[in-house]
């Protein structure tokens, strides 16, 4: 008779897409492909899909933690690592709320998080940083929520996946999400009604991309393949965002902030792209701002 060794199970992992930084539902395998970077939106790594995992994460990066204002905090990565976006932690007093999600999440980062107390409530702006999401979720006990447009790139559903539809949904009192779409169907921003002193603040994600000349934002449907969205659509995003008061604008990054008037920057940064669509630049490049 001869002995067979058992049959070891194998190992099963949540695999990362080094280029978005979405994580995926375990596996034993690398998923075929990263469905978000296949997308026209975003893109394969010019060194072909490459994966990794939460683990190396934590060995290979470090915590970014970075305070923006009184009671938000950033919580980033270094080295930068995918697309490179921190997450903002919104303190209240009725719970703090994740903006956005970074792909780190080390004895660091949940140390610090939850000496602040914890997460009430995480809310994303659309696919490219839903990240893991999941494992926040788990660790914080906390819902996540993401507009029900974009259901179809989820790729590894927290348990408490909240799908929210319409055009707005309050988390906690005081904080807004706002459905604009524009990059993807669902694409939202958060409006801070206290932040900026009370003057309120804007928490955009790239949905409202804060550009390097940081007087303006800008609007597409595709940043890295420089794909616009029509005009029509970004003066829709532009009025849905009239009703709210802001002071300041936070983008994607650190760094990318628009420090003062928040409000009169979108109509302006709207007006020029409508026009620069329409082809009314002079001949200096200049648009008469």
């Amino acid at each position: 008779m001869t002995d067979h060794a058992p049959t070891r199970p194998e190992q099963m992992s949540a695999f990362i897409c080094e280029t978005c930084g979405m994580q995926y539902a375990p596996s034993a395998r690398p998923p075929p492909a990263c469905w978000v970077c296949e997308d026209e939106r975003q893109y394969v790594g010019w060194d072909g899909q490459r994966w990794t995992t939460l683990e190396r994460l934590c060995a290979e990066h470090e915590p970014d933690i970075r305070a923006e204002e009184h009671a938000l905090l950033g919580i980033g990565m270094k080295p930068s690592f995918a697309i490179g976006q921190r997450a903002l932690l919104v303190e209240t007093p009725l719970g703090n709320v994740m903006w956005d999600c970074t792909p780190l999440l080390d004895p660091e980062i949940i140390a610090e998080v939850t000496r602040r107390g914890g997460l009430a409530a995480i809310a994303i702006s659309h696919p490219h940083y839903y990240a893991t999401m999941a494992e926040w979720s788990e660790t914080f006990d906390a819902p996540v929520y993401v507009h029900a447009a974009d259901r179809d790139w989820v790729m590894r559903p927290p348990a408490r996946l909240v799908l929210w539809e319409g055009d707005v949904h309050e988390p906690l009192p005081g904080l807004a999400l706002l459905r604009l779409g524009g990059h993807f169907a669902g694409g939202t921003v958060l409006h801070w009604a206290g932040g900026a002193g009370g003057r309120g603040a804007l928490l955009s994600g790239d949905i409202v991309q804060v550009v390097a000349d940081r007087r303006w934002v800008s609007f597409m449907r595709s940043y890295p393949n420089l794909i616009p969205l029509p005009a029509e659509e970004v003066q829709r995003m532009a009025r849905a965002l009239r009703p709210y008061p802001f002071a300041r604008i936070y983008g994607a990054w650190y760094g990318r902030v628009v420090a003062e008037d928040g409000n009169g920057v979108i109509e302006r940064s709207t007006n020029r792209y409508v026009r620069a669509l329409a082809g009314e630049f002079n001949v200096s490049g200049e648009n008469g701002e």
